[in-house]
């Protein structure tokens, strides 16, 4: 989505500050997952790193389900590549950050853009876009609450039921129908699930109230983002009305937070060299 971190790495040292989101909780130092993925391209080429100073720009929300820890990894990974002179691949960026961060459906579309379908082969890590119609947008309502990651995916059970798998593997192939032709006619069918929002559900019981509110709003479908705990629609109109609504609805159930306006966006991680 048009949510943004920008990492700004300069030759020569000058310490490390973290603006915006984080800058509370983070480490400002070597211990940043920033500095440490910044790191990796020189230990994997056998480079030496050169010292810098590190600027965290952050608008990605920590522990809410919108890859702030992907977004970290890739920005590292880009900056170590680039003052390496860029000895990995884009392919190998992919495989580097999957390989850190664990989950290569977090860090491809971080680093690629757009909506990736990923598949992990062994080693090999393999992705295809999924084109987004322009005038598809997101709303999201992102609690004053955090749900860490770990915690959500602890409480998921080992196995699922077939009929469960089956019925999130129809709607897969739904959505993505949906995102490749532009007809949304049946989002709402397509982002429903079974093998994590129930379970996830008993540590955010406000859940399902938040989903009810985004479609009777308007919202073409909705959603936990990742593990949570913010809550994404999909909208071709009526974006504020949905995110006052979803706002009202956690309110009335005892969950403060925010709503944010965005759209997908096929973008993916940038370089950009400074004067």
């Amino acid at each position: 989505m048009d949510v943004w971190n920008t990492v700004t790495v300069e030759a020569g040292g000058g310490g490390f500050v973290i603006h915006g989101e984080g800058r509370e909780e983070l480490p400002a130092g070597p211990a940043n997952l920033v500095y440490r993925a910044f790191l990796l391209p020189f230990l994997k080429t056998g480079g030496v790193a050169p010292e810098v100073g590190v600027a965290c720009h952050n608008a990605v929300p920590l522990a809410r389900g919108l890859g702030s820890s992907s977004a970290a990894i890739v920005a590292g990974l880009m900056a170590g590549n680039e003052l390496c002179d860029q000895p990995i691949s884009r392919q190998g960026l992919v495989e580097l950050a999957a390989e850190t961060e664990g989950h290569p459906d977090n860090v491809a579309p971080a680093l690629l853009g757009g909506c990736q379908i990923v598949v992990a082969d062994g080693p090999r890590v393999v992705t295809a876009s999924v084109p987004i119609p322009p005038d598809l947008n997101t709303v999201l309502f992102i609690p004053d609450t955090p749900m860490p990651t770990d915690e959500a995916r602890s409480i998921l059970p080992d196995t699922v039921p077939r009929e469960d798998a089956v019925y999130n593997m129809g709607r897969v192939a739904l959505l993505v129908r949906a995102l490749a032709t532009g007809d949304f006619t049946d989002l709402a069918l397509a982002t429903q699930d079974r093998l994590h929002q129930p379970a996830r559900q008993g540590i955010f019981p406000a859940m399902k109230t938040i989903f009810r509110s985004a479609l009777a709003a308007g919202a073409l479908g909705v959603f936990l983002s990742g593990a949570g705990s913010t809550v994404l629609a999909l909208t071709r109109g009526r974006e504020m009305t949905v995110g006052y609504e979803m706002a009202e609805a956690a309110s009335k159930s005892g969950v403060g937070g925010e709503f944010r306006v965005t759209r997908p966006t096929e973008q993916g991680a940038q370089v950009v060299e400074g004067g």
